[in-house]
């Protein structure tokens, strides 16, 4: 095992470049992962990432320890571990790991999410992971959303997006257009509740930005215009609770 502990090294100088710099992720086509549970999870699907990164601390004993037991690792100094800045407080494990590439096509069939100028990594990642765990198998970011394979939006998702097919720059006018099962676009104006709403077949759900919501050519193009009631003295949801409340209204309406 190799101990940095000099921020001139170059290894680690790539490492911080990959964690604040979405055009050396495209560049190279890699990606840091952060944590036991979403390393675990790529390698269960794509196999062994390129490099182990633990942290000088973590060797002490625990599950980091355990995990990187008997595997080729970089070991990282406590410090410049922090000061990659990947989240607050650092999990300890990092790994540095190849893009999946692109799906192909979207499905026009087949239940989506749709998430139109989500700006915030953390809500991107939650509503990649709430549409996993709802048993959605696409996700389509318009213009303007947090980068999909971002470090922050990968372990706000925890291993969501690899079982998710995720299109980014898509145009959701064009799809919502083509789309050929119900489309779902949460606003208050002319919306009606979601508890009353009728749907049947694929849903594709449009979720929006944090403030502005759903864009107004969008919310017009779609089969249902949907609000949550909320009897209670707030006025809006967080776009990750808004979501959950109705892919898992969809879940409950199809188990029953």
């Amino acid at each position: 095992m190799k101990l940095i502990q000099s921020r001139d090294n170059p290894f680690y100088k790539g490492l911080k470049r990959l964690a604040e710099s979405g055009r050396e992720r495209r560049k190279t086509g890699r990606t840091l992962l952060d944590g036991v549970h979403l390393v675990d999870a790529y390698e269960k699907a794509y196999g062994p990432v390129e490099s182990l990164i633990v942290a000088e601390s973590a060797l002490a004993g625990g599950e980091i320890a355990a995990y990187a037991e008997g595997r080729e690792s970089v070991i990282l100094a406590d410090a410049l571990m922090r000061d990659i800045g990947l989240v607050d407080t650092p999990s300890g494990l990092l790994a540095v790991a190849r893009m999946p590439a692109a799906p192909v096509a979207v499905d026009l069939e087949k239940d989506a999410i749709l998430l139109d100028g989500v700006q915030d990594p953390g809500n991107v990642g939650t509503l990649l992971r709430t549409a996993a765990a709802a048993g959605v198998k696409q996700a389509l970011l318009g213009p303007g959303c947090a980068a999909a394979w971002s470090p922050k939006v990968l372990r706000a998702g925890q291993g969501a997006h690899f079982a998710l097919a995720i299109h980014e720059e898509v145009d959701l006018a064009a799809f919502m257009a083509d789309y050929r099962g119900t489309t779902a676009a949460t606003c208050l104006d002319d919306a009606i509740s979601l508890y009353q709403a009728d749907w049947g077949g694929a849903v594709a759900w449009v979720f929006g930005a944090e403030g502005q919501g759903v864009r107004r050519e969008l919310i017009a193009l779609a089969t249902l215009k949907i609000r949550i009631p909320m009897p209670g003295a707030i006025e809006s949801l967080n776009v990750g609770a808004a979501a959950a409340i109705c892919l898992f209204e969809m879940v409950r309406r199809r188990a029953a």
